[in-house]
């Protein structure tokens, strides 16, 4: 990896960082906040692509692992990770790394179409098949329960979706970062 990758994946992770301190929206009855933290998985896998978007997530999740307040309410730990949200701040990399896989394999057809398409998947469907399960553990609730509380959040992610989708597209114009695959 060269210098360059590294700086990009310490970049990424700052931005996971700063998205830290967006406040985060506790809605009524869910377990899990509204954060700004999802739009940079999102950004770092259709930016970067998957090896270094996933790197940089991981990096962000290692400062949260050692229990620097990286989260949105200055939050981090290995309290946090084994709470309701940790399982969605594990999903972070996985997502970024779909994201960043798909990005690839579709780099040179990637149009408005294609990128609200992958990033909602990495975005919001990978977390939410990680994140909802562990939630309904870790707050020793029904699966239902997990699933329809977390429904709250779909506009949201929608919204950040619509967001990092643009910005990849305006990215992808201006400065590619990803080199095309097969």
């Amino acid at each position: 990896m060269r210098s360059r990758d590294l700086a990009q994946v310490a970049l990424f992770a700052a931005i996971m960082v700063v998205l830290g301190f967006f406040p985060l929206i506790q809605l009524p009855g869910a377990f899990a906040p509204f954060t700004s933290q999802t739009l940079g998985v999102i950004l770092a896998g259709a930016i970067l692509g998957a090896k270094r978007g996933a790197l940089a997530i991981l990096l962000f999740d290692a400062l949260v692992f050692i229990g620097l307040p990286v989260l949105p309410g200055g939050r981090g730990g290995l309290s946090v990770i084994m709470g309701p949200t940790g399982g969605f701040v594990i999903a972070y990399p996985i997502g970024a790394l779909v994201i960043g896989l798909l990005t690839e394999r579709l780099w040179r057809q990637y149009n408005l179409p294609i990128a609200l398409a992958i990033n909602f998947l990495g975005g919001a469907v990978v977390l939410y098949a990680i994140g909802v399960p562990w939630m309904a553990v870790a707050a020793h609730i029904p699966l239902h329960k997990a699933i329809v509380t977390s429904v709250a959040f779909l506009p949201g992610d929608v919204v950040k979706t619509v967001i990092g989708s643009f910005a990849a597209i305006a990215v992808r114009r201006a400065y590619p970062m990803i080199p095309a695959r097969a």
